[in-house]
């Protein structure tokens, strides 16, 4: 069910519109390369890679759910291995080391789906010695996208920018700790939900996500 006009308020008419928001606050040098976290985040990086006449690649990304409580966050994990876990939330959790790797499997697993998936066949984009802006439609907890980061500083990333419509400020001060730079259109005391800051935030579909991926393909374009 499509989550709209949750907030009468609400910043952002869809993700489109955020992405457009988002790049009226960064700039950025020619061999400069935005990735986005799927499958929310492909249409806010879409704009800000066309408003800046960027290439676009994807990152996946995957949450680490408690095995008794799939919602409840403790970790995160990134193409390429990057992983970030929440050690004192999954020892509350009841996480074991077991149900832990049965969930890191099963995740991996769907993170080779989705990157062969939405690059048909095309391979990753190299961000080595490049500056990357990786963006998403939100910022929660904060722990997927500090997996993006520290996945693409293992691939050689120059420098990394974080750059999202709206965040909790506690996740924001998070990756302050390890970005180069963290953009915020909106920085939220309480978040509650990242879709209460949009009128339209229906789910974005895996057929969203290739056909923008592959328009983005064709070249930046003003």
């Amino acid at each position: 069910m499509a989550l709209r006009r949750q907030r009468p308020d609400a910043v952002f008419a869809d993700r489109r519109d955020a992405g457009r928001q988002l790049a009226a606050l960064l700039s950025a040098g020619e061999r400069s390369l935005v990735v986005a976290l799927p499958r929310g985040g492909v249409p806010v990086g879409f704009e800000v890679a066309r408003a800046l006449r960027l290439e676009l690649d994807v990152l996946a990304v995957r949450k680490l759910g408690a095995p008794a409580n799939p919602e409840l966050a403790v970790g995160a994990i990134a193409e390429g291995g990057a992983r970030v876990l929440e050690p004192g939330i999954a020892r509350r959790a009841g996480v074991t080391r077991e149900s832990l790797d049965a969930v890191v499997e099963r995740e991996t697993l769907e993170l080779r789906r989705q990157a062969e998936l939405f690059r048909e066949g095309r391979p990753p984009l190299d961000p080595v010695s490049r500056r990357v802006i990786v963006v998403d439609d939100g910022l929660a907890t904060g722990l997927t996208m500090l997996a993006a980061v520290r996945a693409l500083r293992e691939r050689g990333a120059a420098a990394v920018t974080v750059a999202v419509p709206v965040g909790a400020r506690e996740s924001l001060e998070l990756l302050r700790g390890e970005a180069d730079e963290v953009v915020c259109h909106t920085t939220a005391e309480h978040l509650l939900a990242v879709g209460f800051w949009y009128r339209d935030f229906d789910p974005v579909s895996d057929e969203e996500v290739t056909a923008l991926l592959g328009e983005a393909e064709m070249g930046p374009r003003a």
